[in-house]
């Protein structure tokens, strides 16, 4: 009675256990579904956001640089217009000491008749090989006559060869009196007959042109700056943003900020000018996709609603018939036997599961069975050897007494053949043992081969190849003696001349080659394939020359719990040689390994 009470208050507590479980687990699935969620919601709205404004600062920054650059191109072609003036043409033409006031203004008015057409030009300076100077707006420049001879202010513009170049703030050699600044376009002037350079030209065009522009496209975020982090027009709060990495070809994207006060800021280089084209906007709720949030939200619902039907579903249909079936196989764990479970569950997984674990038990029963006959193979196959021997133990003290007499009647070679008998006996009968060292073995072959001999003479020869550490290796005992006397009955007698039977033994990665070969008659593939064949233990058979192979086979195979354990080579009236696969155990060492598997299957 203690012990049912005690089974019923494990059987509720593990009802409670498992109960509680399955309701864990379902508060973290959905602990990890509502995870899930706000993790994608953030994910699809930050990365939307980002996308968003990515899309409208590439799209805005590529429309804006358009315009600057189809403004500069305009600006570019009107600076070539300036160089083919007549008046200016001259001007460079004269030699240093005609050069007058008259002259300069003649060439300043041509550049002034041109550039009056369009808006936007501050100022354009003409610069002489000689460093005379002729310029419109005179007194807003102040410049730098000390660097004016120097060549890297107009590297840029020598190198292109008459193309023109953007610059700013005319390459450094003028500044303008109000600090304000402004993009220089600049060209080398050649002379039209005969190509030679005649002077610079740099043409300074206000920022203000900019700011035209961004007002016409009405932007408000945007900031045009030089590549020296100089600011030229849109919005100056921007510039504290600009960084050397802007100053790319395409269009790089930087996020800055933290939580509400990130700031999406996107700029790039115009062409091949010094110009760079920023945009910086706040990352808000533009672009988030309002309808998969909805659709997302849904789904939430949803699975909160399905978790909530499988927790019910699992604990009515799962928990309860598992419980069930656990309590019947405890009772039956108890009751120290192998039987089916006896209890009604509904058809389903389950049933099949009781149906499986019955099977399982019969399963195991039978196996037990299985082992059961398979011992009591093992001893009829051991039985079925010693039948073979002489059996009698009165045997071996009655040729100790013939043995007396014959040495008593001066025949030596009788006793000493008495005495090998008696050895031979004495090894196979002695201590009733199933396993034996290999020495052993072997001690009793070389007395059974010694007595052959005695009948046979010369014509058997016999060689031992024992190799090293092979001798204390535990072998099934008498599986050497059967195979010897095959090799002489049914090979080296039946072939009628001088044989050698040769022993051999060997270790390998574990395992002992043992290995019988004789010189006799050989055999046929079919009387191989018959030995391996399954065969009755009739009469016939216990007869036939292979009944002593099959059964030393069978034991080594129950020895080593294992199929494959024997090779047969032979050739027809050359050699047979049989090589055995024998586990490497010692004395102690076959049963400590039994009983770890017996402990383990248990």
């Amino acid at each position: 009675m203690p012990d049912k009470k005690r089974r019923a208050a494990n059987s509720i507590h593990q009802s409670k256990s498992l109960s509680t479980r399955i309701n864990r687990i379902v508060l973290v699935i959905l602990f990890m579904i509502f995870a899930s969620f706000l993790f994608s919601v953030y994910l699809i709205t930050e990365g939307e956001s980002k996308q968003y404004e990515i899309r409208e600062s590439e799209n805005t920054i590529r429309t804006l640089s358009n315009n600057i650059y189809s403004k500069l191109e305009g600006y570019m072609e009107l600076s070539r217009l300036i160089m083919m003036d007549d008046r200016l043409e001259k001007f460079l033409r004269a030699d240093s000491a005609n050069v007058d006031i008259g002259m300069i203004n003649d060439a300043r008015y041509g550049i002034m008749d041109i550039i009056n057409v369009t808006g936007g030009v501050d100022s354009v300076i003409v610069i002489r090989n000689d460093m005379i100077i002729a310029k419109t707006n005179r007194f807003t420049y102040t410049f730098d006559y000390d660097r004016l001879p120097e060549d890297d202010w107009q590297k840029d513009i020598l190198a292109k060869k008459g193309k023109a170049v953007v610059s700013l703030n005319s390459n450094g050699i003028a500044t303008k009196q109000d600090n304000k600044q402004v993009v220089t376009i600049g060209r080398t002037i050649y002379d039209n007959s005969n190509q030679k350079k005649r002077g610079i030209l740099l043409m300074n065009i206000s920022v203000s042109t900019f700011d035209i522009i961004l007002n016409d496209l009405n932007y408000d975020n945007i900031c045009i700056m030089g590549n020296d982090g100089t600011y030229l027009a849109g919005n100056m709060d921007c510039v504290k943003y600009y960084k050397d990495s802007f100053d790319s070809p395409t269009i790089v994207h930087e996020l800055t900020g933290h939580g509400r006060d990130r700031i999406m800021v996107s700029g790039c280089r115009i062409g091949d000018t010094p110009i760079v084209v920023m945009r910086a906007e706040g990352l808000g709720m533009k672009g988030i996709p309002y309808s998969i949030l909805f659709v997302l939200c849904t789904l939430l619902i949803i699975y909160f609603i399905g978790m909530t039907y499988l927790r019910k579903f699992v604990t009515g249909n799962i928990t309860d018939p598992v419980l069930q079936l656990s309590r019947s196989m405890e009772i039956n764990k108890h009751s120290e036997e192998l039987k089916p479970v006896e209890i009604e569950i509904p058809e389903g997984e389950l049933n099949e599961l009781k149906n499986d674990y019955n099977s399982l038990i019969n399963h195991a029963n039978e196996l037990i069975e299985e082992l059961v006959d398979k011992e009591k193979t093992i001893q009829r196959a051991e039985m079925r050897v010693l039948q073979e021997q002489i059996k009698p133990h009165f045997l071996y003290n009655s040729l100790e007494t013939i043995s007396f007499l014959a040495l008593d009647a001066g025949a030596s070679n009788v006793h000493d053949a008495l005495e090998t008998l008696g050895s031979f006996y004495r090894n196979f009968l002695s201590k009733g043992g199933r396993e034996i060292p290999l020495s052993r073995e072997l001690n009793i072959v070389k007395d059974y081969l010694t007595i052959q001999k005695l009948r046979y003479g010369d014509i058997i020869e016999e060689e031992y190849d024992i190799g090293p550490g092979t001798e204390n290796v535990v072998v099934p005992k008498l599986i050497l003696q059967p195979l010897v006397e095959n090799c002489i009955y049914h090979g080296i007698r039946l072939k009628g001349e001088k044989g050698l039977i040769k022993i051999s033994s060997y270790l390998e990665e574990g395992m002992l080659h043992l290995i019988i070969r004789d010189t006799g008659v050989g055999m046929t593939k079919e009387d191989i394939d018959r030995i391996f064949s399954p065969a009755e233990d009739t009469a016939e058979n216990l007869m036939t020359e292979s009944f002593g192979l099959r059964g030393t086979i069978e034991r080594v195979r129950m020895y080593n719990n294992s199929q494959d354990v024997v090779q047969i080579r032979s050739e027809e009236g050359e050699y047979t040689e049989i090589e055995f696969f024998i586990k490497d155990y010692r004395f102690g060492e076959r049963d400590r390994d039994e009983q770890k598997i017996q402990s383990h299957d248990h």
